[in-house]
């Protein structure tokens, strides 16, 4: 009924709709499973935040609203539901899974409306705690406006390229975009939309007529013939997707120009421009249809500088048999799932959590299919101090905790020993996560053939904002955090604020555990204008963030990070590091060559 649901809703072809069934079974299997990593903690007491509104695509009509739904009820909450409203059917059907199941209808409540009209209401509603949506970057800046302050977690649009290296195999690439490029009409935040080529396959012409003669055989039709790898777009093409359609900028010229299919303006075969140049429309425009730009890149070096260009960062592909490339690029390139020698759509649960970066991910960043997903729509209060097991390695911040502990034990610091004590505890809790989980690369899988990592990248630079009424702990714990974290740390203090606590971090002791990092005294429009020098500030609390701040971070889709601060180190640090996903398919048709031995 689903797969049906979404072919006669949507025009989605059988086998897409099919896959997106098992990730569906996935989500609603993993999620509540995934949540006893929290529930099973012996210091933590876990609730729901309350009220979820999960706004879902057109485009995965049954994934992705079954993601949001199964991640809101399995952290404790109850849902309102608002399907696209192209897609409402379909959302029907899954509601319908939902409720025989035995969810009720007061937990999962069913609104199918026009997001123009009644969704601004229900995203402006002061009884929603919190949002999951997918859709454009549009749609969330808009719910950021009228609501700066509520706790959205939005997979939004995409410009995903794939790079082909002079170092690949020329065959598998082709075959690889034609998949990610053309799969549902492109119509996925996934597909690939950016061909950007090195110098020397640019110039094979044997390259591009593969390229133009695999796309041209991609059968256009009805989704009940099954024959047809391409159905029906949701609406004929407009805006940016028709501008595409017609226009050619200067240095483009048509591969395989788009051509209307049995007069149906819902349905176009696929389009394939040629020299697409930097900074241009086609470069950096989201088009959402079955249309791949194609450009040039001297080097590899070159060819990431003009992926990244684009701003966003949510899919991203390498096609090169060259190991240097390969680890270069992981390196470089700004995008939160990587595909190395395969496809760049089609995540699956756990194996390659969904997510990105840039313009492509609005809030926190944790990714869905993740561990740690769930965490994001939980409220957690602390009852005793974490457990840790063995550390590993030396860290200043560990020998001075040690020494504040033996000072405490000796009856010195007794000032502020609550807050010291948990301090201690934290640091300790901080660096034990660090070792065993967010340094680590992690594969939960083990596929001969395939790696699937998922790894945590450092923030960047973090403000620390204090406020009056943070206690002493919420100010180091922060601190510690984010050093511990390989962030960069800047302390922003009010003006004129002087109590025990901005004592303390003046002091001795403070300085010591500061450490070289940044001090500032600093108002509230001062740390406005720092917004564009650091990737994220983090309050203690959410009620501490002033509403110019919440506005201003508003404008730009900036994340401010306002949890409770924890000493658990498996909670805390989720505010600090950043989820990429990498899957490598090292293989060669089968043959997994020097791994083979390993």
């Amino acid at each position: 009924d689903l797969i049906g649901a979404a072919a006669a809703n949507t025009g989605k072809v059988f086998t897409e709709a099919d896959p997106e069934v098992s990730e569906a079974i996935d989500f609603a299997e993993f999620y509540p499973y995934s949540v006893k990593a929290y529930t099973d903690l012996e210091n933590i007491e876990c609730q729901g935040k309350g009220v979820g509104l999960v706004i879902s695509p057109w485009n995965f009509p049954i994934a992705i609203p079954c993601g949001g739904i199964s991640a809101s009820l399995a952290a404790g909450n109850t849902v309102i539901f608002k399907p696209a409203s192209a897609a409402v059917l379909t959302a029907w059907e899954l509601c319908q899974c939902f409720w025989r199941a035995g969810i009720s209808k007061k937990a999962l409540q069913f609104v199918p409306c026009s997001g123009s009209e009644i969704g601004e209401k229900l995203t402006a509603h002061p009884a929603v705690d919190f949002i999951i949506l997918t859709g454009g970057t549009d749609t969330g800046m808009k719910i950021l406006e009228t609501r700066p302050g509520i706790f959205l977690a939005a997979e939004t649009g995409g410009k995903n390229a794939t790079i082909v290296t002079a170092m690949s195999d020329r065959d598998q690439a082709v075959k690889n975009i034609i998949h990610s490029a053309f799969s549902n009409c492109g119509q996925k935040c996934s597909a690939t939309s950016l061909v950007v080529l090195e110098e020397e396959v640019f110039e094979d012409e044997n390259f591009k007529k593969q390229l133009a003669d695999a796309a041209k055989s991609c059968n256009v039709g009805s989704v009940w013939e099954f024959q047809n790898k391409m159905g029906t777009l949701i609406h004929p093409p407009k805006g940016d997707l028709e501008k595409a359609f017609i226009e050619l900028e200067p240095g483009e010229s048509w591969v395989l120009k788009p051509e209307m299919v049995h007069d149906n303006p819902y349905m176009w075969t696929p389009g394939i421009k040629w020299g697409v140049q930097p900074g241009n429309y086609t470069h950096v425009t989201e088009f959402f249809g079955p249309l791949i730009g194609v450009m040039c890149a001297k080097n590899l070096d070159h060819a990431i500088d003009l992926v990244n260009q684009t701003g966003y960062g949510l899919t991203s592909g390498l096609e090169s048999l060259d190991r240097r490339e390969q680890a270069h690029w992981k390196d470089r390139i700004r995008a939160g799932n990587l595909y190395v020698n395969r496809g760049i759509t089609g995540a699956v649960v756990l194996r390659q959590p969904f997510g990105g970066m840039g313009k492509s991910a609005l809030g926190v960043g944790i990714k869905a299919g993740s561990p740690s997903y769930v965490a994001q729509f939980m409220d957690f209060e602390e009852t005793g101090f974490p457990c840790v097991g063995p550390i590993k390695n030396e860290h200043a911040l560990l020998r001075i905790t040690q020494e504040w502990k033996m000072k405490l034990d000796w009856g010195g610091l007794s000032e502020f020993e609550g807050d010291l004590r948990m301090t201690i505890r934290a640091v300790r809790s901080y660096l034990y996560h660090v070792e065993q989980e967010f340094s680590q690369e992690n594969d939960y899988f083990h596929l001969r053939g395939q790696d699937n990592i998922l790894r945590y990248l450092p923030i960047g630079k973090v403000l620390v904002r204090m406020h009056e009424a943070d206690s002493l702990f919420e100010v180091l714990a922060r601190i510690a955090a984010v050093k511990l974290s390989g962030c960069e740390l800047i302390l922003s203090i009010p003006k004129d604020l002087d109590n025990g606590v901005t004592a303390f971090v003046h002091g001795k002791e403070g300085r010591r555990f500061i450490g070289e990092a940044s001090v500032l005294c600093q108002t509230d429009e001062d740390v406005i204008q720092m917004m564009s020098q650091v990737q994220r500030i983090r309050y203690a609390a959410a009620e501490r963030v002033p509403p110019a701040v919440f506005e201003a971070a508003a404008k730009t889709g900036f994340y401010i990070g306002r949890t409770r601060v924890m000493m658990e180190g498996r909670i805390e640090l989720l505010q600090y590091f950043q989820q990429q996903s990498i899957c490598d398919s090292y293989h060669r048709y089968g043959n997994l060559g020097e791994r083979a031995i390993i």
